[in-house]
């Protein structure tokens, strides 16, 4: 494919890319950003022209990437499972898992830490659950260890209760605190947490007059 580029012409469809013809016959097509450097004339080798669609592909895959990233943070594992679902060749995955890394727009720590603060805002749970959620996304056990050890689970338990306690306000105390025990139970609290929380909420019903039992 080795020649001189006679012609670098805009697509009709894709305002972005740009085909490029060698000797007067088309060659390949790439992205403006890659095709910048290129001019009327110059010759490419077969070498050159290889490491042009691999950076082509590269700043493609990166691109794409950076739309996944704008709904929320990802961890490196996300990201890279991502990339093989759009077929993306695993060096090429590297090579934007380097640059975002780079650009510290890829960070596992940072990510986990995202992802617990925003339980703890929203939906709060125990670290077991924690644990298991962070393990999904790829986190190894000593960033998920790290970004564990300032979760009080003795607080996250009562914010959820408090946030749950609502849909069990027309209960009597036994029919809440069995219900109050499967949902802290499920969000991942450990028996003493769930068992100190419903106790405490059951003081404030009773002090409050709302204990119907």
């Amino acid at each position: 494919m080795a020649g001189q580029i006679t012609e670098i012409k805009l697509q009709a469809r894709n305002r972005k890319r740009v085909n490029v013809y060698l000797d007067g016959e088309y060659g390949f097509s790439l992205g403006l950003l890659v095709a910048a450097p290129l001019s009327r004339g110059d010759t490419l080798s077969d070498e050159e022209i290889e490491e042009l669609l691999l950076q082509d592909s590269i700043q493609t895959a990166f691109d794409r990437t950076l739309k996944f990233l704008a709904y929320r943070p990802r961890s490196s594992a996300e990201v890279k499972r991502y990339l093989r679902e759009k077929g993306v060749a695993a060096r090429v995955s590297e090579r934007v898992l380097d640059r975002l890394r780079s650009a510290s727009l890829l960070d596992d720590l940072a990510f986990a830490q995202y992802w617990v603060e925003n339980r703890e805002s929203f939906r709060p749970r125990g670290r077991r659950l924690l644990r298991q959620e962070l393990r999904a996304k790829g986190i190894g056990q000593g960033l998920i260890d790290e970004v564990l050890t300032d979760v009080e689970e003795g607080r996250s338990a009562y914010q959820a209760a408090v946030q749950r306690a609502a849909r069990y306000a027309r209960l009597d105390d036994e029919a809440f605190r069995e219900k109050m025990y499967g949902f802290l139970r499920r969000r991942g609290f450990d028996y003493e947490v769930v068992r100190e929380t419903i106790a405490r909420l059951l003081l404030q019903r009773n002090g409050e007059g709302t204990a119907r039992g």
